[in-house]
């Protein structure tokens, strides 16, 4: 019976290590190049991560008591072994034995009680830690630049926040509890058998350093393997979400063979580094069972000729070799968990470093509440250099808007048109110099106040999971019907929303797969419309929609900015979209060369006449005729 228990003891332990290797695939790729790994660096992290730990000091304080009961109660059932052998068996006493029996099954009993509420209440830590961590995470990454979204992949954020998240929690809410029960047991085990016999003791003991050695050997060697494990899985993770995303991409041009090709390269890559932990593993383990078999035998041979003298009692024999198997088996545990916390500290690394990248963009203390604009917006003096870079973006930009006024940013690409909408709405801070609103310099009050008086239409129109109407009524939850079918007559979507089968009640798939690019840039248009703002903030956002669609968003446009007086920020490729603006600042390297009229540009810059190219002769063409602009579109 014990020979079996501590063979389950043993098998557990396999099982633990199973199930470590079970929780590689959840990594994610550095945000660094992978280097040799910084142990000083991961500890620190690792400390850092069980501070976590405060927030539930009474649940983390009842488990350890119940660990210490369950710990308590193991130790007792051997004594009660040593009292039925030698005692009933040994003096024939039938009372003793029933006795016994009576007392170990309560025992059990109650241990089974102590560590149900020992991991219940472990698990209650690890699962809040991990929650904490995911918001602490999520909530980071929504106030970081938009500099960082666009240098790190969003595969590696979300392999951090759920792979690493997972084995940061279950090591600081369940592993050192784990292990300290395994120390404590440990070291009551060692007392407990110098207690029993200590020349026997002594001579089990001999095994130990060997056992220790051959297990700490194990960690040394998987210990680096861990970081290239994460390595790998995050880059699965980033080509699986890219080929998802980007699948009518691969077929068009058939690059099937390609792209798994590429997947089963960095899938060799993670097999091969498990492999190579279990190769460690299968190599080193074994002898280390080798080693408290040994320490059996030491028992068996030994233990009898001490009990054949007299000098030990069978029933302490027995107890003798159920406290061994225990410390066997809290130093295979001890060995496994001090293992498992490289992972931990890896991951507590990775998951540390988003959350200690720092903020660009930072509400002030003294921030305050942005009035209702009235549209005026100065750039004074404005620079602007993305971290990392030498060059500046944009390079002493000057100019006053007032309210009211249809502002176009004409330039080639790379000549600085969306960082300088990008300012405006503080998603960048400037570098030097002030962004004015009505006045007030845009870092001094605070971004609810001045993103919410704000309307913004991106090139790229993502549309979230959800209805019709909860993605127009996104900035603006608590819109009534008649407002959002106003917002979206407005921007010319009204139609085809309608002619849906669930109309506003219709379901966007994520990222609007279900409509096209017009239908989503029309969706996003009355969306910023709803939310009546007073600057309005236009990146392309007429690029995917036909000529007639595109007249009559204009139009729509152009009435409710000289019917509200509302300024206007239009990034556009289209002459059609440009010749009504009030004034068109044309940017080349990040400064603005020209600034005027349409006509006056025509006249005056030979950049701006290129830029248009073919569009400025069909139109110059159609004027003549008294026909419309042609819409032709324009790279640049």
């Amino acid at each position: 019976m014990i020979r079996q228990e501590q063979q389950n003891r043993i098998s557990g332990s396999g099982a633990l290590l199973k199930n470590l290797l079970a929780r590689r695939p959840a990594r994610g790729a550095d945000l660094k190049p992978a280097g040799r790994p910084d142990q000083k660096k991961q500890m620190m992290a690792l400390l850092r991560a069980l501070t976590y730990l405060s927030a539930y000091k009474r649940d983390v304080i009842g488990a350890s008591i119940f660990l210490i009961l369950v710990s308590t109660a193991s130790l007792v059932v051997p004594q009660l072994f040593r009292y039925a052998i030698d005692t009933g068996i040994g003096q024939r006493q039938k009372a003793a034995i029933v006795v016994a029996v009576g007392v170990i099954f309560l025992v059990a009993t109650a241990r089974a009680v102590f560590a149900f509420l020992q991991s219940y209440l472990a698990e209650r830590v690890s699962q809040s830690i991990g929650e904490d961590l995911r918001v602490s995470l999520y909530s980071h990454i929504h106030q970081l630049s938009y500099t960082f979204s666009n240098t790190v992949h969003s595969g590696q954020i979300l392999t951090r926040m759920t792979g690493d998240v997972d084995q940061v929690r279950a090591f600081v809410g369940g592993g050192v509890i784990r292990l300290s029960g395994a120390m404590i047991l440990f070291l009551a085990c060692f007392v407990l058998l110098i207690q029993l016999n200590w020349k026997l003791a002594l001579i089990t003991f001999a095994t130990l350093p060997a056992s220790f050695f051959l297990l700490m050997r194990i960690g040394r060697k998987v210990g680096p393997l861990f970081g290239r494990i994460q390595q790998a899985v995050g880059k699965l993770s980033i080509i699986m979400q890219e080929d998802l995303a980007g699948m009518r991409v691969i077929r068009a041009f058939c690059r099937e063979a390609f792209e798994l090709d590429r997947f089963k390269s960095v899938n060799r890559e993670w097999l091969r580094n498990n492999n190579l932990f279990l190769h460690h593993y299968t190599n080193n383990f074994p002898f280390a069972l080798f080693f408290a078999n040994v320490a059996t035998l030491v028992i068996i041979g030994y233990g009898g000729w001490e009990s054949i003298a007299g000098r030990l009692t069978i029933g302490e024999l027995v107890a003798f070799y159920s406290y061994l198997s225990f410390l066997h088996y809290t130093t295979i545990l001890i060995s496994f968990v001090t293992t498992y916390i490289l992972g931990a500290a890896s991951a507590s690394t990775r998951v540390f470093e988003i959350l200690d990248t720092p903020l660009d963009v930072r509400e002030s203390p003294d921030a305050f509440e942005l009035p209702a604009i009235s549209g005026q917006v100065e750039f004074k003096d404005v620079r602007f250099r993305y971290p990392g870079s030498r060059a500046e973006t944009l390079k002493g930009i000057n100019f006053t808007i007032e309210p009211g006024q249809l502002v176009a940013l004409v330039g080639p690409t790379g000549s600085g048109k969306s960082t300088f909408i990008n300012l405006i709405p503080r998603l960048h801070d400037v570098s030097s110099g002030a962004v004015m609103i009505d006045g007030s310099d845009v870092r001094e009050v605070t971004l609810s106040s001045l993103r919410g008086q704000i309307g913004v239409v991106l090139q790229e129109s993502l549309l979230f999971s959800g209805s019709m109407r909860e993605n127009i009524a996104y900035g603006k939850p608590n819109a009534l019907d008649e407002e959002i079918e106003t917002a979206a007559r407005a921007a010319q979507a009204h139609d085809f929303i309608t002619k849906l089968p669930g109309g506003y009640d219709s379901l966007v798939e994520a990222g609007g797969a279900n409509l096209s690019g017009g239908q989503r840039q029309r969706i996003a248009i009355a969306r910023a419309i709803l939310i009546e703002p007073r600057l309005l903030i236009l990146d392309d956002s007429t690029s995917a929609v036909d000529s007639v669609t595109e007249i009559g968003i204009q139009e729509s446009l152009d009435h409710l900015m000289r019917e509200d007086g509302r300024t206007v920020f239009v990034i556009a490729h289209r002459i059609s979209t440009i010749r009504d603006a009030d004034l068109i600042l044309l940017l080349s390297e990040g400064r603005i060369l020209s600034q005027g009229t349409h006509e006056t540009l025509l006249r005056e810059s030979p950049l701006y006449y290129d830029i248009l190219g073919s569009q400025v002769t069909d139109f110059a063409g159609d004027q003549l005729s008294g026909g419309p602009a042609t819409q032709t579109g324009v790279t640049t």
